[in-house]
């Protein structure tokens, strides 16, 4: 009974900071849509993007703040900047080769790793917001916090799937996820490195 109260908070906290998962995600699946184990290599990619969030969480509410200092944070934008950019760049160099929309889509495979990296980097501010809850829950309740969150990483995931299988929302992201998916990526990414003050921004 002790734990129901900090894992209805991690439920809570977790849709706060990961609800914008869900834009990313679904593009994954729309880029992914037709090619085998998009479903799972998306799973995957988000468990350790977001394993790498709470490992790093974890490990800077037990001291280990050099391990990632907070002035270290923002730079993780870089990531989705630059694979948004290789993104465009091959959206560019395939755009005289294929005018079909559907081409540009079909059997296009996502890579774990890229999963990981864009959810790493999406979620690095996260871990200022991690760490001050498990410094202040205690180990127990902390276990508790990041076994919900683990468990909701399935249900984003799921629900990232449902949202880019409706017909209407399916249809609009097959003929603009190769233009949407670099953008959003950049996007993404800039917001990051803005917000977080890199490079003196």
């Amino acid at each position: 009974m002790e734990l129901i109260s900090p894992v209805l908070q991690a439920i809570g906290l977790f849709a706060a900071t990961n609800i914008d998962d869900i834009i990313v995600l679904s593009l994954f699946f729309a880029r992914g849509a037709g090619a085998r184990g998009t479903t799972a290599k998306i799973g995957i990619g988000q468990y350790l993007g977001f394993g790498g969030i709470l490992v790093a969480s974890v490990l800077v509410t037990l001291g280990a703040s050099t391990f990632l200092p907070p002035e270290a944070i923002p730079y993780f934008g870089l990531i989705p900047l630059i694979l948004g950019l290789i993104a465009a760049w091959k959206v560019w160099r395939s755009d005289d080769d294929d005018d079909d929309d559907e081409g540009k889509v079909a059997g296009k495979q996502v890579s774990i790793w890229t999963v990981a990296a864009v959810t790493f980097a999406n979620g690095g501010d996260n871990i200022g917001v991690y760490v001050p809850v498990f410094v202040t829950v205690g180990p127990t309740a902390m276990v508790a916090y990041c076994i919900a969150f683990l468990a909701m990483v399935a249900v984003l995931v799921a629900i990232a799937k449902y949202v880019a299988t409706r017909k209407p929302i399916a249809e609009v992201l097959e003929r603009w996820e190769h233009i949407l998916f670099p953008i959003v990526l950049i996007g993404l990414g800039v917001v990051i490195l803005l917000e977080g003050g890199a490079f003196g921004l």
